[in-house]
């Protein structure tokens, strides 16, 4: 048999790379296994880009003493090639089949550390559309420069040689400025590929941070990561995933830590026609890691072409070394944090303290240990009493603005106990404000501002806040189960009880899904298919104090008076209850038309400054005309 040309000795295409010499593809850094006769004929392809390969050519190459099997042996090939690319031949990217006469190879082929592969003339073969759109996609931008490689990774344990960082230079074309601009993405979990399970927080934290970075562009809605989350380790073709997440691109890659080196591999795909934008590889060491997701960013934001104005082009330019064993703290921190559990609530404390310990510098870390904190003394979750968390959450949040007044998640922080605890609406205005200008694509800044605004009575500019948030991160279940509660507290029941449904048909066990949907049913007057989702729910998480109250709430509008009054007592009689939740025991008396007991533990809530978005809940409504109830509105700031 004859062996291929190995002068050119690595080519790379799309994500793709094949040694010409070991015989080996990878894709993304990762070994994809294709037999030596396959991996052979692609090599063929692979020297001539764009130009018509033979049958004949094919055949005297690589299958010169062959007669019968020439055939089946050469679509089997082919087959196997596909596969290994994830190529069609109905619809091909990389190999397109000219019927009777032989192959073309349609994609750019670059030689590793050197000039693209020059591309053949083609001949008169028709092309079919997508083999027309990748030619015009091929001869739209051309590689200057590879920056010399001076080692091959080592996996899992094996030593790290020195590698440099390498940029490349997209040079535009005029039929490339015509493509139409990108203004939505996503970013898929970076795929960790240390073979390391203990790993996946960083592989999760640099997507986070990826998310962080892309998300500062105003003109481009970035999805969340709670949404792109829900794809790790899922198999599913791009064009589903974007169409689920109403995105034009996605940006997916890898990285592998290997010591103290990292290397971040990424491509940009514009879908649903799955065409390869751009793709890249950065190498460094650890504390290089966030100018590492700078050059990441900057080359995405310079292919997809939204317009980043000085503010946000200074934000992706700034280069930062971190130290090392700080920043791998901040990101198990994030990744705990992001657990929303009491358990990873705890841990990320822990987390985000150790890295401040390390390195007091570090305003993420600050800006983490914010949330943490206001998370913790917040009702869902009662860790710990509000009067501890919060103050320790706007301690946390001014450091980190101290240290990085440009943080749009320390705004966040910092407006989200202004609020909650502090009850200064004007000065988290402020905060949100500043928020969504700096890091317009941050969900939460939307989520939480638009409870904000609604506690303020702004339901029409709250409700769009919201929605804002949901399409920022449409599979987040949290948000959509704080849509229905929005739509609850708006008196729009019916649309509630649709919003929690189609939350559950994602999660059918997300408790918080199962108790928004039984609060709006209370208020259509639905008690035993709303007693039973507040059954489900307590069944799910556990007795939390605000699931409780409104059962017993349920129980008594419905008529089932002596067990919410049992109820009430039993909550009254806890020690462990967190003072925020006073005023869910002011809520039972509500059901229970006992308005001056309903009064004496709102006072109480008031006193342990509870969370005052409860008032704006329907089932409050029997007090809005006690003057009571009207001087404590007036207290917290509700009424001006």
């Amino acid at each position: 048999m004859q062996q291929a040309n190995h002068s050119a000795g690595r080519l790379r295409f799309g994500v793709f790379e094949a040694d010409l010499v070991a015989c080996e593809l990878t894709k993304l850094g990762k070994r994809l296994p294709l037999q030596e006769q396959p991996f052979l004929l692609l090599a063929a392809l692979l020297e001539k880009p764009g130009a018509l390969v033979t049958r004949e050519e094919l055949r005297a190459r690589l299958w010169p003493q062959t007669v019968v099997d020439f055939d089946h042996g050469l679509n089997k090939a082919i087959s196997k090639i596909r596969d290994a690319l994830g190529d069609s031949a109905d619809n091909p990217r990389f190999i397109q089949t000219v019927a009777r006469r032989g192959y073309r190879f349609l994609a750019d082929v670059t030689r590793v550390g050197t000039v693209p592969v020059d591309t053949a003339p083609l001949d008169n073969a028709p092309l079919d559309n997508a083999s027309v759109d990748s030619h015009t996609r091929g001869n739209s931008g051309r590689a200057m420069g590879w920056s010399r490689r001076i080692a091959a990774w080592a996996i899992a344990g094996l030593a790290l040689l020195l590698l440099s960082v390498a940029a490349l230079i997209w040079i535009r074309s005029p039929s490339s400025s015509s493509l139409p601009s990108i203004h939505s993405l996503a970013v898929l979990p970076l795929e960790n590929l240390s073979g390391d399970a203990s790993q996946d927080y960083f592989a999760d934290g640099m997507t986070d941070e990826l998310i962080t970075h892309l998300a500062q562009i105003g003109d481009l809605r970035v999805i969340s990561r709670s949404s792109v989350m829900t794809y790790k380790h899922l198999r599913k073709p791009l064009a589903e995933i974007a169409h689920e997440l109403d995105v034009q691109a996605v940006v997916e890659g890898s990285i592998l830590r290997s010591g103290e080196r990292v290397r971040i591999t990424a491509q940009l795909i514009r879908v649903p026609a799955d065409e390869h934008i751009w793709a890249h590889s950065y190498e460094g060491d650890s504390r290089d890691t966030l100018i590492l997701q700078n050059q990441v960013a900057q080359a995405i934001a310079d292919q997809i072409r939204v317009s980043v104005n000085s503010q946000q082009h200074m934000a992706l330019q700034t280069p930062k070394a971190v130290n090392a064993e700080a920043y791998d703290s901040y990101l198990k921190g994030r990744y705990y944090w992001n657990k929303r559990t009491d358990e990873g609530l705890k841990e990320a404390i822990k987390y985000f303290e150790r890295s401040i310990a390390v390195d007091p510098s570090n305003a993420e870390a600050y800006s983490g240990l914010a949330d943490a904190y206001a998370l913790a003394g917040d009702w869902e979750y009662g860790i710990l009493p509000p009067s501890e968390a919060f103050p320790l959450a706007k301690a946390a949040a001014n450091e980190a603005l101290a240290l990085n007044d440009r943080l749009g998640e320390a705004h966040t922080s910092l407006a989200f106990v202004l609020d909650l605890y502090f009850w200064d609406w004007d000065a988290a205005e402020k905060q949100y404000q500043l928020a969504i200008n700096l890091n317009p694509s941050y969900a939460i800044a939307h989520q939480w501002y638009a409870w904000h605004l609604l506690v303020l009575g702004q339901n029409a500019a709250g409700m769009f806040e919201m929605r804002r948030a949901e399409s920022l991160d449409p599979l987040s279940l949290i948000i959509r189960s704080d849509v229905a509660d929005a739509l609850c507290a708006s008196h729009l029941f019916e649309e509630s009880v649709r919003q929690s449904r189609k939350t559950l048909a994602l999660d059918p066990n997300f408790a918080v899904g199962h108790f928004q949907l039984a609060e709006a049913l209370v208020q259509e007057h639905q008690y035993a298919a709303a007693i039973a989702e507040f059954q489900r729910a307590i069944e799910l998480s556990g007795h939390l104090a605000a699931f409780d109250a409104n059962l017993a709430y349920a129980y008594a509008v419905s008529g089932r008076k002596a067990e919410a009054l049992k109820m009430a007592k039993d909550m009254e009689g806890r020690p462990d209850l967190n003072p925020s939740a006073n005023a869910s025991i002011a809520l039972i008396y509500v059901g229970l038309g006992e308005p001056d007991q309903a009064m004496k533990w709102l006072d109480k809530a008031y006193d342990a400054r509870f969370n005052p978005s409860i008032l704006i809940r329907p089932a409050f409504d029997p007090l809005r005309s006690d003057a009571r109830f009207q001087e404590l509105s007036r207290r917290i700031g509700l009424q001006r």
